[in-house]
């Protein structure tokens, strides 16, 4: 077999080399090995994405015309990421230049319901990334307008209150619909983006009974009838009490009818294997990652660059977290904000984060972090379709996953976080010798021969 190595690594800041291409023959079997299995086949890929938020198209929307191409692309063309996914909020999230909904207030009928707030910013940036092919996109609310909570604000928390119930349900649907008006399908929605934290931003709290029965008594029958495609996701919330969180929902017989799966985040936890065990508890629904990004330690509205952008771990994050997540039956990767500014924001709580491409508002120029290189190493040649195989790791500090992919070829991704490796790779008994780097990243492609 073929087999082609594309490598990063954090000596000299090397991104997407090239290696020579070798054939699989003889390998030192005393070496540690990564052994893939491609007889064995688990979950379909999705695909990668990141989120469209308000707080990134406004950035983009401040850019030169060139560079905000540039960006679009670097995400959504082949020569880029390649991505196939995206998320974006119901009005406003913490990544939005203020809170606001698409209703006036006390508006319980939703007569007033106007997304035009949307137009300027937001919906541009999306159908500019459609122009590079179509994009699953997921939904999430943030809050529900500060009058339908027990609180009366959008911001710290509360909880929805139950006469606003079927009105909230109606919200989804009238967002779905303004949405497809503007030529963009919504692919699912989630019931709320963390249900269990009280944020300084806009945030919303759920008990699983609570989602349970809101998606069985109201936002399940309502989107089945009146948009039977568009998919539910529970949970929306970190890895840490997925399982607990998604049994209350999916061991309901009425509720589980109407969800497509679970979504995760990274914050809090790297348990991986709480994926696995709700797969396996509820084998026909599925998971998803559905966000995730490297938090700055600077909450001034005034914060300048601190040097901890640009560090090689937040790359290595990403990296070990992503196959984390396949190798428990994640079927697809989204990331947060697709592009910020240089100190992160904006944001209207001051919450400042990374993105894999940031823009230096003084330079009028793009940061490509090092993220950025790190997720290209499984989105640009995991293609949408392929099968996640069975793989072996024997070497502490060196992760990895293996894809086949829908025209046959065989993809390993492996990663080391530690001194360089000196391995083997051994894909059904056939192998080469591998030496992986300090701090690298490898993906290799291989190919059958074919006479």
């Amino acid at each position: 077999m073929k087999v082609l190595s594309i490598r990063s690594e954090k000596k000299d800041k090397k991104y997407w080399v090239e290696l020579p291409k070798r054939e699989t023959g003889n390998y030192d079997a005393r070496r540690k090995v990564i052994a893939v299995n491609t007889r064995h086949e688990y979950q379909e890929h999705m695909g990668f994405g990141g989120a469209f938020t308000e707080s990134a198209a406004y950035t983009l929307g401040q850019a030169p015309e060139s560079v905000r191409q540039e960006a679009i692309k670097a995400y959504y063309s082949d020569q880029g990421l390649a991505y196939a996914l995206g998320r974006l909020s119901i009005h406003s999230c913490d990544f939005s230049l203020g809170n606001y909904t698409y209703v006036k207030e006390g508006d319980k009928a939703l007569t007033t319901f106007d997304m035009s707030h949307e137009d300027k910013w937001l919906v541009p940036m999306i159908k500019e990334a459609l122009l590079y092919g179509p994009i699953k996109l997921l939904a999430s609310p943030w809050s529900p307008p500060g009058f339908m909570k027990d609180t009366g604000e959008m911001n710290y928390g509360g909880k929805l209150l139950p006469e606003y119930f079927e009105s909230w349900a109606n919200y989804y649907i009238k967002f779905i619909d303004g949405m497809k008006a503007r030529g963009i399908d919504i692919w699912g929605v989630s019931i709320q983006n963390e249900p269990l934290a009280t944020q300084t931003w806009d945030s919303c709290i759920y008990t699983a009974e609570e989602e349970r029965d809101f998606i069985k008594n109201h936002l399940g029958p309502r989107l089945k009838e009146a948009h039977p495609h568009v998919n539910i996701l529970i949970w929306d919330h970190n890895r840490d009490v997925l399982v607990e969180r998604g049994a209350v929902v999916l061991s309901d017989p009425e509720a589980s009818k109407y969800v497509w799966g679970t979504g995760n985040h990274w914050y809090v936890s790297e348990a991986f294997e709480n994926l696995s065990a709700l797969h396996n508890l509820f084998p026909d629904k599925h998971l998803l990652f559905t966000e995730g990004c490297v938090e700055l330690t600077t909450t001034s509205e005034n914060a300048q660059f601190n040097g901890y952008l640009g560090s090689w771990s937040n790359a290595e994050r990403y990296g070990r977290n992503i196959i984390g997540d396949f190798n428990n039956w994640s079927r697809g990767w989204i990331d947060w904000n697709l592009v910020l500014n240089e100190i992160g924001g904006p944001n209207h709580v001051y919450n400042y984060c990374e993105a894999p491409i940031m823009y230096d508002r003084d330079k009028k120029a793009l940061i490509y972090n090092n993220s950025y290189y790190y997720i290209g190493h499984f989105s640009k040649y995991i293609k949408v379709g392929a099968k996640r195989l069975e793989i072996s790791v024997t070497k502490e500090d060196v992760y990895a996953t293996a894809f086949k992919n829908p025209n046959g070829d065989f993809v390993v991704v492996a990663q080391n976080e530690g001194w360089i490796a000196e391995m083997a790779l051994v894909i059904d008994g056939q192998g080469i010798n591998i030496n992986l780097p300090d701090h690298s990243i490898t993906t290799y492609v291989i190919k059958k021969n074919t006479n």
